[in-house]
């Protein structure tokens, strides 16, 4: 056997037997924090993504790892890199690796077992730690609160099982998993990053999610990118046109590994669940009809819209779009290419073959796009929206493997291949971008 052969088997990069606990798995222990007087009081967070050397502003706050994994996957891979500067924050959370409920079990394990191991690693350097804790399905109760004290303070997020976005709250997964963690661990204290729920019990130590947030801080656009805080995709390089968002967004912290089951978020959303079988009739605010139509799970299987809107090069009059769900349960609606029917128009008929009409209603759709993500969204998902801005209605629509824009009437069409690229088309002087949270909403799909 080479010295080198003898060194690798032997390194605790891969042995990681230094911190023996308890029982059968030995899960290792992290060491119960000792609280300092004011350690609690206006306590406010930062995430690992935004911790660097340089910082002297935000020391009083103690690191969280509430994000998507890949964001310090190499605490882990690389457990020395990140020591110094984390010993001049006021405390550690452990780091957070997913527990969501649709993991394989053996993953779900051994992720607890990491989060366990680099806090009991950061103790052993002088690190002031404070395990954060998560869990699955009941399933995982036997091994998900192994390496914590009793009675020490621990950290939990109810970011990711409040009801946010598309996404109803997972409650009562979240409470069943935090009332075994009261029952087994009797914590001192509890960290919650963001809003408690009401049911909740304990000594809990609220930090305000938006207050913690990017913010709050005084970072700017450049500074974060020249820093630690370089933007990633999930699974790509670095990028230098996200939005600036991107770098901040919480983004896990357990339950479904889809966010929860899709709800309607707005009200032109409600049109696409129902009552199995029937055809919903809405209007959008320039008059347009769209029937759509309601499966056997409830949920919108195609809508025909009775116009040529937004563009009429792409468009029959009366088209229609296929809806299809990424999931059955958690999936989100995507609207698919335009069917067009230039000649004789068939029926829109139910999966039953009879028609249940819904009394006919106006939509009550928002007048503007809150994000430039929200516009992006929809396109992706196939929204088509037509927008007006300074009198003149534009629209957008898939065209061959990219998004078309043009005027209504046709003019000024441009084809791009990205969302990012779409928001650089000029209207009336002035970029997509800097402008699509301003525009009228005269009509969209989603």
């Amino acid at each position: 056997m080479t010295e080198e052969n003898y060194n690798y088997r032997t390194s605790q990069t891969l042995l990681r037997n230094q911190f023996p606990g308890k029982g059968k798995l030995q899960i290792p222990i992290i060491p119960r924090f000792t609280p300092k007087e004011d350690d609690f009081n206006d306590l406010l967070l930062i995430g690992f993504d935004k911790t660097h050397l340089e910082d002297q502003n935000h020391l009083d706050r103690m690191v969280h790892f509430f994000l998507y994994d890949y964001r310090f996957e190499r605490v882990w891979k690389n457990p020395d890199n990140d020591i110094e500067k984390l010993l001049r924050y006021r405390a550690v959370l452990s780091p957070d690796f997913s527990m969501y409920l649709e993991m394989a079990p053996v993953m779900q394990l051994y992720n607890v077992f990491r989060n366990r191991w680099c806090g009991a690693y950061w103790a052993s350097k002088g690190i002031r730690v404070v395990p954060s804790v998560n869990w699955g399905d009941e399933s995982t109760f036997d091994f998900c609160f192994e390496g914590i004290e009793k009675g020490s303070v621990v950290a939990v997020s109810t970011y990711m099982a409040s009801e946010h976005d598309h996404r109803k709250d997972q409650k009562e997964w979240f409470l069943a998993g935090y009332n075994e963690m009261l029952r087994r661990i009797e914590p001192e204290k509890i960290i919650c990053y963001n809003t408690p729920f009401s049911e909740m019990r304990g000594d809990i130590v609220y930090v305000d999610y938006e207050r913690s947030s990017w913010r709050y801080m005084d970072y700017d656009r450049k500074t974060v990118l020249n820093n630690d805080l370089d933007c990633y995709k999930i699974g790509g390089a670095k990028q230098d046109n996200c939005d600036a968002i991107d770098v901040y967004m919480i983004g896990k912290g357990g339950g479904s590994a889809y966010g929860g089951e899709w709800k309607p978020s707005k009200p032109e959303d409600e049109r696409l669940v129902g009552k199995p079988g029937e055809i919903k009739v809405t209007y959008q605010k320039d008059g347009t009809k769209i029937e759509t139509k309601i499966g056997a799970d409830g949920r919108a299987t195609a809508e025909r819209h009775h116009t040529s809107a937004p563009n009429a090069k792409y468009h029959s009059n009366p088209h229609d779009h296929k809806i299809n769900w990424t999931t059955p349960r958690y999936g989100i609606p995507n609207f698919g290419k335009p069917i067009n029917y230039w000649g004789e128009v068939p029926e829109f008929k139910n999966y039953g073959g009879f028609s249940v009409m819904e009394p006919v209603r106006k939509n009550m759709m928002e007048d503007s796009f809150k994000t430039i993500s929200a516009f992006k969204e929809c396109i992706i998902r196939g929204g088509e929206p037509v927008f007006e801005w300074n009198g003149v209605r534009y629209g957008v629509c898939f065209a061959g493997g990219g998004y078309c824009i043009a005027r209504t009437d046709g003019s000024c069409e441009r084809i791009y291949n990205t969302p990012d690229e779409l928001l650089e088309y000029m209207v009336d002087g002035e970029r997509l971008r800097d402008i699509i949270t301003k525009v009228y909403i005269v009509s969209r799909s989603i």
